[in-house]
């Protein structure tokens, strides 16, 4: 609903968009509607309603669309989004849907008299009512009033398939709409709602079928009640997408079936209760379940690597095939289960759109979004935790960057401005950008207000892209003059910078003047298992994930330059600073005449060389966040469990560049 709100406001409600937007809304509400009615979420059902009947005005042109009716319209998504969560959780009259439902209908009520005509209204049809006890035959009203103005026009008695069971109860057939989403649930729904009427004694096709969709469009039941004909239609169409209901006996004609289409429904597919069902493909998983297979899988990684340990000192051919089978096994198992948990990142993405949406009108602006790589994937773990920070860069480039549209179009741009959200895989990591053609980081005033913290020397005049990103992911940084509903308390890009880092990620941040600013969050595909090259330092190990190495070589004297007073190293055509392992762990010098080794480490453009004493190899290690003791040193995103039952932690590349 939110999506087609957004993309009506979009379309000014006019032209073939106009119209399809509309229509995705009403669709959206009637489902609600009928649902919320046949669960009994009583104040969901009547705002759905109220909106419904609005909506349907504006379908018949007897509304026009303007700014206010946009409002009204988002602020009604937005109670019956809280109406629905407050009746999952059972706090269904905690929100007061009272006053909109007013508003509503007072809304509807006021067009509908301006848009009346003079003549008087036809006269409604007669209608017949007859008891329909038990057994009791009612006949079908030959001019039935609709009871929802969406519902088409009843299709031909030729059209019913399913056939009527045989024995007592009144006879009742219900037809879905065409097209109906999760047609299986509606159809539920309706025998559900026979049942609140009374006593469902049969039902074609059966009630497994229907839940497994193994059905074609209409159901037949034979209903034991003591309400009228007129109750039971009308409490059937209330289950939402019914196209039509007869209730008692009328002719029906079943379609005729060429001989291909004969032979198939003579041999349906059989349950094991020998009812008609459909090849599940998918079951839904806890996603508790999901989580402890990921921590059973991260233990087993862990034993692998202690039985490959054991078994190369044993020197057994039978024990060595054996374990190197173990291991493939083991690493396709570890494959399935992450692959498991992989979800698109549309599934946090797509509420995005309102956001700024409602954050661009709170400060003037008018900000043209686009969302990019909706279908890459994240581990589900690694979603739940990216959306605050999201939230954090789109509202910092609503107020910060973009200009309000007079601004923008002095220095000749749109008075649109454009801002950008996307995700793309990079290796074994995603990359996700906030880009925006705003005015750009001003680096004077964020250079003159850390001076004024006494956060850099006083006499420094220019700040590289890591120093301006350093400055502004301090705790309580901003440069805003005033608190605004978006920003100004100076937490955004510090929080920003703490979740991403905590999650085992980077943050990179470049800025143009004029031109505008980007932001990218570099995230591993899992908190999980990583692979990682293991590195020592006397006699303790690191861990480096694989996905920052670049390459290792070894440590030469003569690659070893000095540029203003700090060690580089020589790759080639190429300048690196060397990072040494052993300064920032506080290790004592190594024996003279070792040869240490480098390991080449990457982050987007910018490159290191971290000198290590020597390599151990390369593993798979089980991720363990931890928090950092009191003092210690910010180089580190977690640890780990080596085979050999060691611990050692894991080197937070990012700190380093």
């Amino acid at each position: 609903m939110n999506h087609a709100l957004l993309a009506l406001e979009r379309a000014g409600g006019q032209g073939e968009a106009g119209t399809e937007a509309v229509g995705a809304i009403f669709r959206a509400v009637h489902t609600v509607k009928g649902v919320s009615a046949t669960m009994g979420f009583t104040p969901v059902a009547a705002l759905s309603h109220e909106l419904e009947t609005l909506l349907d005005g504006v379908r018949r042109g007897a509304r026009a669309i303007d700014e206010g009716l946009m409002d009204l319209l988002f602020r009604s998504a937005d109670v019956l989004e809280s109406a629905i969560e407050a009746a999952v959780a059972d706090r269904g009259d905690s929100v007061d849907v009272a006053p909109l439902v007013a508003q509503l209908r007072a809304e509807s009520a006021e067009r509908s008299e301006a848009a009346a005509a003079p003549a008087a209204s036809p006269t409604k049809p007669k209608r017949t009512r007859s008891k329909a006890g038990s057994g009791a035959r009612a006949k079908k009203r030959v001019a039935p009033e609709p009871i929802d103005s969406h519902v088409p026009a009843p299709q031909s008695p030729s059209a019913w398939t399913a056939e009527m069971p045989e024995g007592a109860g009144l006879p009742v057939r219900v037809r879905l709409v065409e097209g109906t989403p999760l047609k299986g649930v509606r159809a539920f729904l309706v025998v559900q709602a026979a049942r609140a009427l009374g006593e469902v004694l049969a039902c074609s096709p059966s009630v497994d079928a229907l839940q497994a969709d193994a059905f074609d469009h209409d159901i037949a039941l034979r209903l034991r009640t003591e309400r009228e004909a007129d109750d039971v239609e009308a409490a059937l169409r209330r289950a939402g997408d019914v196209a039509e209901v007869l209730v008692g006996d009328a002719p029906v004609i079943a379609p005729a079936l060429d001989p291909v289409n004969a032979a198939m429904a003579a041999t349906p597919r059989t349950g094991t209760d020998g009812g008609s069902v459909r090849a599940q493909r998918s079951v839904r998983i806890d996603l508790r379940r999901l989580d402890s297979l990921m921590n059973l899988i991260g233990e087993l990684v862990i034993t692998r690597g202690r039985l490959v340990q054991l078994s190369a000192g044993i020197n057994d051919p039978a024990l060595t095939e054996a374990v190197a089978q173990t291991s493939r096994l083991v690493a396709d198992l570890q494959d399935e289960i992450m692959t498991s948990r992989m979800v698109p990142v549309w599934q946090v993405f797509d509420r995005f759109p309102r956001l700024v949406r409602d954050a661009a009108r709170s400060v003037g602006k008018q900000v043209n979004f686009v969302i990019e790589g909706k279908d890459v994937e994240l581990d589900r773990s690694m979603l739940d935790e990216v959306g605050d920070p999201i939230v954090h860069l789109l509202r910092n480039a609503i107020d910060h960057g973009i200009e309000t549209p007079d601004t923008r179009r002095a220095q000749g741009k749109p008075a649109e401005g454009r801002l950008t959200l996307s995700a793309t895989r990079d290796r074994s990591a995603v990359a996700i950008r906030v880009i925006d053609d705003g005015r750009g980081i001003d680096r004077s005033r964020v250079l003159a207000r850390a001076r004024a913290n006494g956060l850099v020397e006083q006499d420094k005049t220019d700040l590289t892209d890591e120093e301006l990103l350093r400055l502004i992911s301090r705790p309580g940084f901003s440069t805003a003059e005033t608190v605004t509903d978006l920003s100004g308390r100076g937490v955004g890009i510090d929080a920003v910078y703490n979740r991403v880092r905590s999650l085992g990620g980077a943050v990179d941040i470049r800025s143009v003047p004029g031109e505008g600013t980007t932001v990218t969050l570099r995230l591993p595909l899992t908190l999980a298992i990583v692979r990682s090259l293991l590195a020592r330092i006397g006699d303790e190990t690191y861990a480096v994930p694989l996905t920052h190495v670049r390459e290792t070589v070894e440590l030469e004297p003569d690659v070893v330059r000095s540029v203003q007073g700090r060690e580089v190293f020589m790759l080639r055509d190429e300048v690196l600073p060397m990072v040494r392992m052993r300064d920032l762990v506080r290790h004592p010098e190594p024996a003279s005449g070792s040869l240490e080794q480098v390991i080449v480490v990457e982050m987007a453009e910018r490159r290191a060389a971290l000198v290590v004493d020597a390599l151990v190899g390369q593993q798979e290690i089980v991720v363990k966040q931890f928090d950092g003791v009191r003092d210690g040193l910010g180089v580190f995103g977690g640890a780990t469990i080596l085979g050999d039952g060691v611990p050692a932690l894991i080197l937070d590349v990012s700190s380093l560049l």
